[in-house]
C-alpha cells in the first residue's frame, strides 16, 4: 500500500503545479488593474502604487509567481484589503463552516446512497421503483439554488420549523442542538444531488451484481436473497462506489457556494463570493488554489480507499 501511495504522490504534485501556474495566469488576465479596484475610485495615485508594489505587480511575471508559490509553501498569505483581516486568518474561520457542512451532507449523502440504493435493488415492485426514479430524478434535475429557496420557503415559512439561514450568534460549538438547526437545510439541500447520483450508481451495481453466476448459484443453494445481497454483492460494489463518491465529493465541494450563499452559511463559498464581487485579488488567488488542493487530495484518497478494498487495484499498479 505504501509504494502504491508514492506512486501516486508524482501525479498529485504535478496536477498541483499546473493549477497554480494556471490560476496565476488566468488572473493577471482578466481586464482592469487588480491594484486599482483594491484601492477604490477615489484612491490617489500614490495609494494605487503602494498597493500595486506591496501585491509585487511591478515585477515580471516570473518574480510575481515564485513569491506567490513561496507565500504558499510557508503559509504567508498576506492580508485582505476590502474584506479584512489577514487571508489565513479568513481562510481558517471559513474552513471550519465549510468542513461541517461539507462532512454532514456527505454523511447524509452515502446514508441516501446506502439505504435507497440497497432497496431499489432489492425491490421487485413496479410502484416503488417508479417512485424513486421520480424522487432520484427530480434531486439531481433541480439547481441546488432553487432547492434552496424551496427548502427555506417550505421549512422556514410556510412550516416555521427551522432557521432560514445564518448560523446561531454562540457559535457552532456553542450549542450542538441548536447547531443541528441551523445545519440541517444546507446539508440537506448539498446532499440531495449527490445522493441521488450515488443512489443510483448503487442501485444499477448491486442489481448487475446480483445478474452474477455466483449470486444465481447461491440463491439455487438456499442462501437467502437478503444474505447474499447485504454480506456479497454490496461488499464487491463498494470499491467502485468509492470512486464515484470521491468525484461526487468534488461536485458537492463546488455546489457549497451556492448552498453557502443561499443559506448564508459562512464558510469559503460565501467567502469566494465576496472576494469575486469585490475583486480582492489576493484572496481569490488563495481560494482557487486551496480548491484545487482539496480536489486533489481527496481524489488521491479515494484511490487509496479503492487499492484498500480491491487489492487488484495495488497489484495492477505494482507492475
Amino acid at each position: 500500500m505504501t509504494l502504491y501511495v508514492l506512486r501516486r504522490l508524482p501525479s498529485l504534485a504535478l496536477v498541483l503545479v499546473v493549477s497554480s501556474i494556471l490560476i496565476f495566469a488566468v488572473l493577471r488576465l482578466v481586464p482592469g488593474d487588480p491594484a486599482e479596484a483594491l484601492a477604490g475610485a477615489d484612491a490617489t495615485p500614490e495609494a494605487v502604487e503602494a498597493i500595486r508594489r506591496e501585491l509585487g505587480l511591478d515585477r515580471p511575471w516570473a518574480g510575481q509567481y515564485l513569491a506567490w508559490l513561496g507565500a504558499m509553501l510557508t503559509f504567508d498569505l498576506g492580508r485582505s484589503y476590502l474584506i479584512g483581516g489577514t487571508i489565513g486568518s479568513l481562510v481558517t474561520d471559513a474552513l471550519g463552516s465549510t468542513l461541517l457542512l461539507a462532512t454532514s451532507a456527505l454523511l447524509l449523502a452515502v446514508l441516501f446512497a446506502l439505504v435507497l440504493g440497497t432497496l431499489w435493488a432489492w425491490t421487485r415492485s413496479a410502484w416503488l421503483d417508479h417512485l424513486l426514479t421520480g424522487v432520484n430524478t427530480l434531486a439531481i434535475g433541480v439547481p441546488t439554488f432553487v432547492m434552496g429557496v424551496a427548502l427555506i420557503l417550505l421549512f422556514g415559512v410556510i412550516v416555521p420549523v427551522l432557521p432560514s439561514g445564518g448560523v446561531p450568534r454562540e457559535g457552532l460549538l456553542a450549542n450542538p442542538s441548536i447547531t443541528f438547526q441551523y445545519l440541517l437545510m444546507p446539508a440537506l439541500c448539498l446532499a440531495l444531488p449527490v445522493g441521488a447520483a450515488l443512489t443510483r450508481y448503487v442501485a444499477e451495481s448491486l442489481r448487475t451484481e446480483l445478474a452474477q453466476p455466483y449470486i444465481v448459484t447461491a440463491l439455487a443453494a438456499g442462501v437467502s436473497r437478503r444474505r447474499v445481497l447485504l454480506r456479497h454483492a454490496l461488499r464487491n460494489v463498494l470499491p467502485t462506489s468509492l470512486t464515484v463518491l470521491g468525484l461526487q465529493t468534488g461536485a458537492l465541494l463546488g455546489g457549497a457556494v451556492l448552498v453557502e450563499f443561499t443559506f448564508s452559511w459562512p464558510g469559503l463559498g460565501l467567502l469566494i463570493e465576496r472576494a469575486i464581487t469585490g475583486r480582492d485579488y489576493p484572496v481569490v488567488q488563495v481560494l482557487l488554489m486551496l480548491s484545487v488542493a482539496v480536489f486533489a487530495v481527496l481524489q488521491l484518497l479515494t484511490d487509496v480507499a479503492h487499492a484498500a478494498l480491491d487489492p487488484r487495484v495495488r497489484l495492477g499498479a505494482a507492475r
